[in-house]
């Protein structure tokens, strides 16, 4: 398999943040999280301006917000939790639109809705303006154990894979009479998805042992480094691996 070095949730740009070397965005990610995790919920000012702040790295990143915004749904099951926190949570009642709430689940649900948001909005900012490969090298640099980039790395490289073998199953039922929407058929569903697993974790081993065979010792070519003699050794490794697999 020849795979491209970009994601689904990459942007391509020039703009400074996409130049910006990985390493310090994941850590400036990291950082912001940490702050916006531990500030206080009644500190409304302060939510404010990491608000701000979110939507002038956004302006700066040429990343159209529309783009970002269609990809928020991710942050949609926080924001049911936050939703039922007020009807669920006790303590002085308030009303809302006639509708009687906890006051305390009021103020968490909004603080966690607010916190959820400006966090994905973040993460969502990071994965537009910097690659896969990018970030597997800034993780590296930040010296995360080499064994879990490199987990990170073959998942990115095999998700479409896994997800493309899903589709053509799911083809295959659909022209067999069989609906993975319906309940009556959720089963069938199940069995596949077995299936897919079996197939993934087999691919894994074949990969596996494809690349011991190429002198694979534990670690891959320094991910770190961008000079067209190691992008083609890593090419031919998993290239090769993928080819042998099959």
């Amino acid at each position: 398999m020849s795979a491209g070095h970009g994601h689904r949730l990459h942007y391509h740009g020039h703009s400074p943040l996409h130049r910006a070397p990985g390493h310090l965005k994941i850590a400036g990610l990291l950082v912001f999280m940490l702050t916006v995790v531990s500030t206080p919920r009644d500190w409304h000012a302060a939510f404010a301006a990491y608000a701000v702040l979110l939507l002038v790295l956004v302006g700066v990143s040429r990343v159209p917000p529309r783009y970002l915004a269609a990809r928020m749904v991710v942050e949609v099951p926080f924001a049911v939790f936050a939703l039922l926190i007020p009807f669920v949570a006790t303590g002085p009642r308030t009303e809302v639109l006639g509708v009687s709430v906890s006051a305390p689940g009021l103020e968490a649900a909004s603080a966690l809705l607010v916190k959820a948001t400006l966090g994905v909005l973040a993460a969502l900012l990071l994965a537009a303006t910097t690659e896969a490969d990018e970030v597997l090298a800034g993780l590296e640099r930040l010296r995360l154990p080499h064994q879990l980039v490199q987990i990170m790395g073959f998942m990115l490289r095999y998700l479409d894979v896994v997800t493309a073998e899903l589709g053509r199953m799911l083809v295959a039922m659909r022209s067999r009479g069989v609906d993975p929407r319906s309940p009556r058929h959720w089963p069938a569903l199940g069995r596949a998805l077995g299936s897919l697993f079996i197939r993934s974790y087999e691919r894994g081993e074949r990969v596996h042992l494809a690349m011991l065979s190429r002198g694979y010792t534990g670690r891959l070519p320094d991910l770190g480094r961008t000079t067209h003699r190691h992008e083609s050794a890593r090419e031919t490794l998993a290239d090769g691996a993928e080819a042998a697999a099959r």
